[in-house]
Formats: C-alpha cells, sequence, structure tokens
C-alpha cells in the first residue's frame, strides 16, 4: 500500500497555529484534545487521500480536495492537494463555521 509524504505550506502551519492559540485562550484542555484531533485526522491522509471529498468552488482540479475532522459541535476542514504518488501537501485550516479558508 503507497504512504504519502504529509507535508504543510507556511500558510497551513500558520493556520494551525491561529487556530491552537484560539482554542487555548478558552480552554487548554480543550486545545490539547483539538490538536490530537487533527494529527490523527492528518494521518490519514499517509493512507486515504484519495477517499476524502474534492474540494468545491476550486478550479476543478480532481487532486485539490478537503479533509473534514470531527471535533466538538462543528469540527475542522483541511484544504490540501495530492502532489504526486508520494505527496500530500496540506494548504490550508480552517473551522468549520468560519466563512472560508484564508
Amino acid at each position: 500500500m503507497n504512504r504519502f509524504k504529509v507535508c504543510f505550506t507556511p500558510q497551513a502551519e500558520a493556520d494551525l497555529l491561529r487556530l491552537f492559540d484560539f482554542l487555548l485562550a478558552q480552554d487548554a484542555a480543550t486545545a490539547e484534545k483539538a490538536r490530537a484531533a487533527i494529527a490523527k485526522a492528518i494521518e490519514l491522509l499517509e493512507v486515504f487521500a484519495f477517499s476524502c471529498r474534492k474540494a468545491l468552488g476550486g478550479d476543478g482540479n480532481p487532486f485539490l480536495r478537503e479533509l473534514i475532522i470531527p471535533f466538538g459541535g462543528s469540527g475542522f476542514v483541511a484544504l490540501f492537494e495530492i502532489e504526486n504518488r508520494e505527496t500530500v501537501t496540506l494548504l490550508a485550516v480552517r473551522r468549520q463555521r468560519e466563512e472560508d479558508y484564508h
């Protein structure tokens, strides 16, 4: 079975820090649980990247996809691109209640 290497753009890293800081300001335990949920979901991309839904509103690129990350009442959405047979690149992460990717 092919395993993808998951890479992060600077924007995705900034999004993860922003989300963690937002949750940390509310409750440290919740922030840590969210971090663990996101990390576990990202691990799934190593094997199941093609099982995620195609991103809506994109340019029709079938390799641009969204990973839904359940957490609490809303969760998160990670935008990623399957670059090739070896690499998946995480482009952005947002809370499901946010308007769109920043």
